[in-house]
């Protein structure tokens, strides 16, 4: 398989329509570097990588994963009269190789150190929008047995999700070419056969019912804004720093016993905290919080690579909830209602134009809430010669990263080795670290509060603006 030899995709006139999140994501473009075709508006990943790599192969392999997907060779042409999607031929896929060892600091807390330095570094570097293919990788060599392997993609061309179809695929097309006796992956499906789904009758037909329902639902609802360290107008040029934490075990057991317990998830039972954190920050009993989802309702859409990822406003009524068993059972509705009836965030918004009002208020910024809940994620397996294992647990925070919506992102995530981890992201032209601190360490004691003793009375009154603070 050569990258030559592929020829460029036979668009229709006028090149082939966006996705509504494209769309969306045009809506917020100003043409220069600080919007989601900015630069930085990228995803980072990296896995360690056990066995002798074939840097050619490696090369090969990275090539065959752009001809396979589409999606890392399409340019969003923004400047013409129609907006549309425009499929370029393969290009190399850049790699990178560094020498990550070190004499003398050889054991695995220090390799796993040096790898999130890498990532860490990668992360803090750009991906321009307009040079193809929007993928590059870095492999990082302890020694000939044991790399870690970095793939850095623009955020445009793919979500969170992507990435890890793109690892697998990456493995096994490197199995294929090593002569491992592994079968070559089917034909995947195509991003622009997704955005042309989304314009069918089918797709069209399915929206009604779930657009009238998020009419009802959000009707006089206001996203989620938490008060920010300086207003926007005083700087408005940000970039996006990222605070890491772990919270260990113990706590992840209990959320996972109470998740069980209650035939719920650990999502639901963090997202039920967060409310109940909310609610002693600032009174508010009706909480909106908008939260990622992988947006790939159609499973048929499961193994291609593309931006799918789509936001849901997870309005929960807290009134009436006596215990923190209430709230999970009240927040375990509003999901179950929510996801059953997932649709593009750009038609939510048509039904509720009012939702996101407060966001932009000068002093106010969103707060996006997210639990890290990605398939396909190698802990381990062999594929062929290579054995891949991704890399979730990190504990270095960064200045510099990939950029986020203005405001904060908090992620949390259940580690391959039971821990909960997470990580804040927050634009810092608006908020200090120390902040972001507080508000992490603040939602880890009311979570192990709530967690210990699910059935204990909730306190009836919001936390006092000095216990905010302690």
């Amino acid at each position: 398989m050569t990258v030559a030899d592929t020829s460029p995709v036979a668009a229709p006139r006028g090149g082939f329509p966006l996705s509504v999140q494209q769309e969306f994501l045009c809506l917020w473009d100003k043409g220069d570097d600080m919007g989601p075709f900015g630069p930085r508006f990228h995803i980072v990943d990296g896995w360690r990588v056990r066995g002798r790599i074939d840097a050619d192969l490696l090369r090969a392999a990275l090539d065959d994963v752009v001809v396979r997907h589409e999606a890392l060779r399409t340019t969003v042409v923004r400047d013409a009269e129609r907006r549309h999607q425009r499929i370029l031929p393969p290009a190399p896929v850049p790699l990178e190789i560094r020498d990550l060892s070190a004499p003398g600091a050889d054991d695995a807390e220090d390799r796993h150190l040096r790898c999130e330095e890498l990532l860490n570094e990668i992360a803090a570097d750009t991906i321009g929008v307009r040079r193809m293919p929007l993928l590059r990788a870095v492999l990082g060599r302890f020694d000939d047995e044991d790399s870690v392997l970095a793939l850095i993609a623009h955020h445009t061309a793919v979500d969170a999700w992507s990435m890890q179809v793109i690892l697998r695929d990456l493995a096994t097309l490197y199995a294929v070419r090593a002569g491992a006796g592994v079968a070559p992956p089917q034909p995947a499906p195509q991003y622009r056969e997704y955005a042309r789904w989304q314009r069918s009758e089918e797709a069209r037909t399915a929206e009604l019912s779930a657009r009238a329902y998020w009419r009802d639902r959000l009707d006089g609802a206001r996203a989620l804004a938490l008060p920010t360290d300086r207003p926007r107008s005083a700087a408005p040029d940000f970039s996006t720093s990222w605070y890491r934490f772990g919270w260990g075990e113990g706590l992840c057991e209990e959320v996972t016993r109470l998740a069980a317990g209650t035939r719920s998830s650990a999502f639901i039972v963090l997202l039920a905290a967060f409310n109940v954190f909310l609610h002693r920050r600032t009174g508010d009993t009706d909480i909106v919080v908008p939260t990622f989802t992988p947006g790939r309702t159609q499973a048929r859409f499961q193994e291609a690579v593309g931006s799918f990822f789509n936001f849901l406003p997870l309005r929960t009524d807290l009134t009436g909830c006596a215990t923190f068993r209430d709230v999970v059972e009240r927040t375990r509705e509003v999901c179950l209602d929510a996801y059953t009836r997932e649709i593009p965030l750009a038609h939510v918004l048509e039904e509720a134009p009012g939702l996101m009002e407060e966001v932009s208020v000068d002093g106010l910024a969103s707060c996006v809430f997210q639990v890290i809940q990605t398939p396909f994620t190698m802990t381990g397996e062999r594929i062929g010669p290579l054995a891949y294992e991704a890399v979730r647990r990190k504990v270095l925070s960064q200045t510099v990263g990939s950029d986020i919506p203005d405001g904060t992102l908090l992620c949390l995530e259940i580690s391959p080795a039971g821990e909960l981890i997470g990580e804040m992201g927050f634009s810092s032209n608006l908020y200090d670290e120390g902040t972001v601190r507080d508000l992490v360490a603040g939602l880890r004691d009311v979570l192990s509060a709530l967690v210990a003793a699910p059935d204990a009375p909730l306190p009836d009154r919001p936390l006092s603006p000095s216990e905010n603070q302690e």
